[in-house]
Parts: structure tokens; C-alpha cells; sequence
């Protein structure tokens, strides 16, 4: 079964980077970048979610960040029933 979980993950889990930020000011200038050019998702915990692809344009606009690796199934797809 978790062959099969893990099969139906990939195409939600492929392009997007969870990744950090090491203050608020950094965050606030990414998350105000990132709006209109690429889709995101932050997170309470202090996580963000962003496609491969942003991660070269945050580094360019010189905005700090850390990457903690790609998005797990339950990152990407909204939990229910909690």
C-alpha cells in the first residue's frame, strides 16, 4: 500500500522545496516577491513551500533562505479530519 501512496505522490511532491527563512523581514520581502510570479504556501510551524523554480529568483533578489529539502505528500495535499 505505501508503494501505492508514494506513486500518487510524486506528481504533488516533485517541484516543491520546503525551505526557511532566518527572520521576519526576510520572509515578509520573499513572500512579497514570490506573490503574482510563483505559487507558495507558508506554514504556522515556520516553513514555506515554494517550486524549484523560485529558488534561483529568491537567491537573485538576494533574499536569505534555507532549504530543508523537497515537500513531503502531507505538506502539499490540505489534511482533513484532524
Amino acid at each position: 500500500m505505501s508503494e501505492l501512496v508514494a506513486a500518487l505522490a510524486a506528481p504533488y511532491t516533485n517541484g516543491m522545496i520546503k525551505l526557511r527563512f532566518p527572520n521576519s523581514d526576510s520572509e515578509r520581502k520573499a513572500l512579497g516577491f514570490l506573490a503574482g510570479r510563483y505559487p507558495f504556501k507558508t506554514f504556522a510551524e515556520g516553513y514555506t513551500l515554494v517550486p524549484e523554480a523560485a529558488l534561483s529568483s529568491l537567491a537573485l533578489q538576494g533574499i536569505s533562505f534555507t532549504v530543508e529539502g523537497r515537500a513531503t505528500y502531507e505538506h502539499v495535499v490540505p489534511m482533513r479530519n484532524r
